[in-house]
């Protein structure tokens, strides 16, 4: 079954739609059309751009519709919608000595018809998302850094650990542990990073991390227009799929599925 994922969506549900179309996800009234095949959005889905929460409803949609087709459609958690859960339910949890969470999502792009719009239903299921997943081979994260290792050293005990955060939505430790999952560039080379990528497999299992969180044009200095796909590094260790769509990037639908010789 063919294995698809999306970087970091920010809000812009049209680019995404036409995304999916374009690669045969969804047909022209917007439904499942894809089968088996299956579908990872790598978090991030609100923020910055004009409509989170419809993003967060057509990939809730997709679910129901892609399991009835026999396909899947799954999520990870990413930092920005931490941000906006914390914002709704836990605004006075200190990130920094000086900021509390609704004050940093404020400031990196919040936008208040997303605040508006998490109600418990929608804010349930971001409690309910796995911050990582292990899909054939490839280690489906969102963020390029070993911090997930300080929620626990498996998979099972990482989401467990996440899960309890979210659901608890405790002031004093929330807005500290979202900022967990702010660190970034853990697997370029001079911050010692096919180490780093290699640790990370060894302890969660697959052969290749893929991630968002930090956008191809920021990292590797890539013009946002001229972004064309994903890019492999770190010995091809690691793969960044977030094209940067808020920096004017397309919205590209990733196959990890090699192509048939």
């Amino acid at each position: 079954m063919t294995l698809y994922v999306v970087g970091d969506v920010h809000g812009h549900l049209t680019p995404l739609t036409q995304a999916l179309r374009v690669t045969g996800l969804l047909d022209a009234q917007g439904a499942w059309s894809g089968g088996a095949a299956r579908l990872w959005f790598l978090g991030d889905l609100t923020d910055r751009g004009p409509d989170g929460i419809g993003v967060i409803d057509l990939i809730r949609r997709l679910q129901v519709e892609a399991a009835a087709a026999g396909g899947e459609v799954g999520c990870v958690i990413g930092n920005h919608d931490m941000l906006l859960y914390g914002s709704r339910f836990v605004p006075a949890s200190p990130v920094t000595e000086v900021r509390t969470i609704v004050q940093v999502w404020a400031l990196n792009g919040g936008q208040e018809h997303d605040l508006e719009g998490l109600d418990e239903h929608r804010a349930a299921w971001l409690a309910g998302l796995p911050a990582v997943a292990l899909v054939d081979d490839h280690l489906l994260l969102h963020a390029d850094t070993l911090a997930y290792l300080e929620f626990g050293p498996t998979i099972d005990e990482i989401n467990a650990a996440v899960g309890t955060i979210m659901r608890e939505r405790d002031e004093q430790t929330f807005g500290r542990n979202t900022r967990l999952l702010f660190r970034r560039f853990e697997f370029l080379e001079h911050n010692d990073g096919v180490a780093n990528a290699r640790l990370l497999l060894d302890k969660l299992g697959g052969r290749q991390i893929v991630h968002g969180h930090s956008t191809i044009p920021e990292t590797f200095g890539v013009a946002p227009t001229a972004v064309r796909g994903p890019v492999t590094y770190a010995d091809g260790l690691a793969m960044a799929v977030d094209t940067g769509i808020s920096l004017g990037a397309p919205c590209i639908v990733v196959s990890l599925t090699p192509a048939a010789a």
